[in-house]
This record gives C-alpha cells, structure tokens and sequence, in this order.
C-alpha cells in the first residue's frame, strides 16, 4: 500500500512557496497604490488575491496534468470570481460610480496570480507592471479632469 506521501507524487513545497512568494511580490506594489490612494481594498487584499488564485492553479494541477479543458474551467471560475469580488468594490454614490479601477485592480491582480501558478511568469510580470503604472500614471490626469466643474464635464 502506498503512503499518502507517495501517492501524492511528494511533497513538493519549496517550488509552490517560490511560486506564492512570486505572486505576493507581485501583487504588494498595485495594493500599495490603493492603500495609499485610500481605496476599500489595499495592501492585505491584492497579496491575497494573487496568492490564492496561484494557489487554486497549482492546487489543481496534479489532478488536471494533460487535461487543458479542466484547467481552462479553473482559469474561468477564478476569473469569473475576481469579477465578483471586484463588484463588491465599486460603490454608487448619487451620480457617481467609485471603485471601478480598484475592481480592475483586482481581477488583474487574479490573473496575475493565476499566470504565475501556470509558470507565465513573464506574463504575471507584464500584468503586474501595466496595472501598477496605469494606477500610478494615469491618476493625475484623471485628477486633472475631474477639477472641471459639472456644466464644463457635461458638453
């Protein structure tokens, strides 16, 4: 009879804790920049998103090993979930709609979680880069515009 250790292939921590360790890195500088702009979701949350959809990734992959269909249904569930969590963080308030940047934020931050637990680490940097730079670059103009007053926005 095997033993659970052997049936399970190993026990393969260091490659998942490296690949984990990736995907935290990777999510601290987007919720730094939402901590720091004071959004409803900041410096714990985008860690913890992309180490949990790293996770589910490489959770499943012994059990989905030459099954692409399988592993294209996790990918979807996880993605579908981050946009359900990123609508929890879009507020309306009157006229206005806020978080829709953070909920983006978020459902990138999964796919970044998700592209490192399916060894794209390329990609998850690429991802990871573009959200940050886009939170960090384009808020001022986007600032800037929101100065005008209403009558101005409006035509």
């Amino acid at each position: 009879m095997q033993s659970l250790f052997e049936a399970t292939g190993g026990f393969r921590i260091l490659p998942h804790m490296i690949a984990l360790a990736i995907a935290y890195l990777l999510a601290l500088p987007i919720g730094w920049n939402r901590e720091k702009n004071e959004r409803s979701a900041g410096l714990r949350t985008f860690p913890l998103v992309a180490i949990a959809t790293c996770g589910i990734v490489q959770a499943t992959e012994t059990i989905l090993h030459g099954h692409p269909e399988g592993t294209a249904r996790i990918i979807e569930g996880l993605m579908t979930g981050m946009g359900f969590i990123g609508g929890g963080a879009i507020l309306k308030e009157g006229g206005s709609v806020r978080g829709t940047a953070t909920a983006a934020s978020l459902w990138a931050t999964g796919a970044t979680g998700a592209a490192v637990g399916l060894g794209a680490y390329d990609v998850a940097v690429m991802i990871s880069l573009f959200t940050f730079l886009t939170l960090w670059l384009l808020t001022p103009l986007k600032d800037e515009g929101s100065e005008q007053p209403k009558a101005e926005r409006a035509s």
